[in-house]
């Protein structure tokens, strides 16, 4: 048998994953046939998965008509190991990144006016096509960026999502340079030391008796750190919500100034309360963030690099990922739970 067949048949042909059957049950281990790649497609090696507040939602039926049965994660990172047609065998070997949005059509209005993050016909990573809680995964190739060889994959996992959002929803909240956060986990440890590099001030929310994650906030640089509840020492130029807490709403249009913005940073949140018409006036803006761009992508993988971001980690093995999700679910994380196959 000459070196090549040898190497050929020592490939795997089959893949673990943990599978969402039921939508609130626990994910199930399973083996899998090993999927090849179609034209602009690549397969990965994955080498690090976060787990997202959205892999809650999905999970726990907030989020509506999943996939199933289905494999969640959609912040990863992994090595390519096949190609399909069409695209560049050269990437093969390089690291890469896969978001939550996997795919887009290119030919509906928001596509062609450069908002493919509104796509009316898109696939979502982990939700409408499966994703990284496993040893592989197959993604678009347009939409897998290239990540530095030399980080470590846990640590680049949670830019994938936490990063992403929060740079969009940065985007969406302006230039104003007092900035508030509220719901201080993976999304918000990331976007504060973006903000502090831009020369911002943070100011951040918490649950009222979290405070281990309000000395989190203060430890990264964060001026100020307190309950969702309380007013901040001084009016703030915007305001980020990531907590999926829609009660949250009003108070944060309370705490910013007139012409202040507040940015609803989650894809799922519960419903807004009544609240009087003086909460939004004064030319508040209320605005959503929805899914993200490639382009975002593209800033954000530059700005992380050239701001030093440094993401804080819980690695778990790829088994323990209901264990992941329990301890997200119950808050027990500060920063980003990470599967590592």
């Amino acid at each position: 048998m000459s070196v090549a067949q040898q190497i050929i048949s020592t490939r795997p042909t089959s893949m673990r994953a943990m599978v969402l059957e039921e939508i609130g049950k626990p994910l199930v281990a399973v083996e899998r046939p090993l999927p090849e790649p179609l034209p602009g497609q690549v397969r990965l090696k994955v080498e690090a998965c976060a787990v997202c507040r959205t892999d809650l939602h999905v999970v726990d039926g907030d989020l509506p008509r999943p996939k199933l049965p289905l494999v969640p994660g959609h912040e990863i990172v992994g090595v390519v190991e096949a190609v399909g047609a069409a695209v560049d065998p050269t990437r093969i070997g390089r690291r890469v990144g896969v978001p939550w949005l996997g795919h887009t059509c290119r030919t509906c209005f928001y596509c062609r006016s450069d908002r493919e993050n509104l796509c009316d016909s898109p696939l979502f990573t982990g939700y409408t096509r499966d994703g990284g809680f496993a040893t592989h995964v197959v993604a678009d190739a347009d939409y897998a960026f290239d990540l530095d060889a030399a980080g470590d994959p846990a640590s680049l996992a949670p830019l994938l999502c936490a990063g992403l959002i929060g740079w969009r929803s940065l985007k969406r909240a302006g230039d104003g340079l007092k900035i508030g956060i509220y719901g201080f986990g993976a999304a918000a440890h990331i976007i504060t030391q973006v903000c502090l590099w831009q020369g911002r001030t943070v100011y951040a929310f918490t649950r009222s008796a979290d405070t281990a994650a309000q000395r989190f906030a203060l430890d990264l640089g964060a001026a100020w750190a307190g309950a969702s509840d309380e007013a901040p020492p001084e009016h703030l130029d915007a305001a980020i919500i990531f907590a999926p807490v829609g009660d949250l709403v009003p108070i944060a249009l309370k705490a910013v100034c007139k012409g202040g913005r507040v940015v609803c940073g989650g894809i799922h949140m519960t419903d807004l309360p009544a609240m009087p018409y003086a909460a939004l006036w004064g030319e508040r803006e209320l605005l959503s963030v929805a899914n993200l761009t490639r382009q975002d992508a593209r800033e954000f993988l530059a700005i992380a690099a050239g701001a030093g971001v440094q993401t804080r980690t819980t690695v778990y093995p790829l088994d323990k990922a209901n264990a992941a999700l329990d301890d997200l679910r119950a808050g027990r994380l500060k920063g980003a739970a990470v599967l590592v196959p």
